[in-house]
């Protein structure tokens, strides 16, 4: 209990806002995640330091992901990390980005979902994703900022690191 007390203390005075209680994390299932775009997914195989491949019951490569976690530890929203799961298809165009375990505020996490924020990379290749811009998102700026910084980690390294698609 201490040690959270003197976390959200730290976090306050390094952000400069206040907040009302400590932050609690919000657990988030990353198959979860992969299962909401490829249904029939069963495995996650980590291709490189950055990309895994996404397979099936038959070890048929469905998609890519790119994970920011454990890279982004200085990447803060509201309250603390905020490491974010890219899901792309075949041809490494963006089908989802969804925040993973995290300990941001859950309204602030869902003002963002209703507003499209996560949607704003669906249906682009990394290349054309690294022009995305925010708008505003009033009441969660600093968790809108984190996670595209976030993201913005994965795309830079993710171009740089694809690895060869293979003929299946």
């Amino acid at each position: 209990m201490l040690t959270i007390s003197l976390f959200a203390c730290f976090t306050i005075v390094a952000q400069g806002h206040k907040k009302k209680s400590p932050p609690v994390l919000h657990e988030v299932s990353n198959k979860e995640i992969v299962q909401s775009v490829y249904p029939d997914a069963v495995k996650v195989e980590k291709q490189n330091d950055y990309w895994f491949k996404i397979v099936n019951a038959k070890s048929k490569i469905l998609g890519y992901a790119l994970s920011s976690e454990p890279f982004c530890k200085n990447v803060i929203g509201y309250n603390n990390t905020t490491p974010v799961l890219i899901v792309t298809d075949k041809n490494r165009i963006i089908r989802k980005i969804a925040i993973l375990s995290n300990w941001e505020t859950l309204s602030y996490v869902s003002r963002l979902e209703t507003k499209g924020f996560f949607n704003l990379w669906n249906g682009k290749t990394l290349a054309e994703a690294k022009n995305v811009q925010l708008d505003a998102y009033t009441g969660a700026t600093f968790t809108a900022k984190a996670v595209k910084q976030n993201v913005d980690f994965l795309i830079e390294n993710g171009l740089k690191t694809s690895p060869k698609q293979k003929k299946q």
